[in-house]
C-alpha cells in the first residue's frame, strides 16, 4: 500500500489509477481534490487501525490507544469514507461497482461511528466488534488489490469485469471473517 500510495506524493492528475480517470478530473471539478482526500485519509487510518488491536498497547498505553482510535476514526468519519461516497458514484465498472464502493463507504462509516459511539458509552465489548468490523473495511484497500492480483494471475479476466468483481471482493469477505472473529469471541 505505502508504494501505491508513495506515486501519489506530488498530487499529480496523471498518475497511477488517475490515468484512467481524466474524464472525471477535467470534468468534475472536485473529483482530483476529493480523491486525494480519500488517499491521503485513508492511509492514516490503515496504520492507525492496526495499533488498535495490540493488546499491549491497549493495557499498557491506553492514552496512545485512545489517540490513535482518535486519528482512526476521525480520518475516517472526517474524511476519508465521505470522500470514498463521492468517489464511488464515479467510479469505473459502471453501476455494479459504483454500488459496491457507495455500500462500502456507507458501511465503513456506520460501524465506524457505531464503534466510536460504543466506547464513548463504555460498552467496550460493543466498541471492540464495531472497531472488528470498521477495520475488515478499512482493509479492504488491500484485499481489493490483492483479489486483482489473484484474478488477473489466474483468469485473465476483462478489465471491467476485473473491476467489477474485486469492487465487491474487496470487502464482503473481510466483513465475513470480522463477523466469524467476533462470533468465535463470544
Amino acid at each position: 500500500m505505502a508504494e501505491i500510495i508513495w506515486q501519489y506524493r506530488n498530487f499529480e492528475l496523471d498518475t497511477s489509477f488517475l490515468q484512467i480517470k481524466q474524464t472525471e478530473i477535467t470534468e468534475i471539478f472536485w473529483y482530483r481534490f476529493v480523491f486525494y482526500a480519500h488517499v491521503t485519509f485513508a492511509i492514516l487510518a490503515l496504520p492507525a487501525g492496526f495499533t488498535q488491536f495490540n493488546s499491549t498497547i491497549l493495557r499498557t498505553y491506553p492514552r496512545l490507544h485512545r489517540a490513535f482510535g482518535y486519528l482512526y476514526a476521525g480520518a475516517i468519519l472526517i474524511v476519508a469514507a465521505p470522500s470514498g461516497f463521492l468517489i464511488a458514484m464515479q467510479a469505473n465498472g459502471g453501476p455494479v461497482a459504483q454500488i459496491a464502493f457507495t455500500l462500502l463507504a456507507i458501511f465503513w462509516f456506520y460501524v465506524t461511528l457505531q464503534a466510536v459511539l460504543r466506547a464513548k458509552t463504555g460498552d467496550f465489548k460493543a466498541h471492540k466488534n464495531f472497531m472488528i468490523r470498521s477495520f475488515a473495511l478499512t482493509c479492504s484497500a488491500l484485499t481489493l488489490r490483492y483479489w486483482k492480483l489473484v484474478l488477473v494471475y489466474f483468469f485473465h479476466p476483462y478489465p471491467m469485469d476485473l473491476y467489477q468483481l474485486v469492487a465487491w471482493l474487496g470487502w464482503i469477505p473481510n466483513l465475513i471473517i470480522a463477523e466469524w472473529i467476533i462470533n468465535r469471541n463470544k
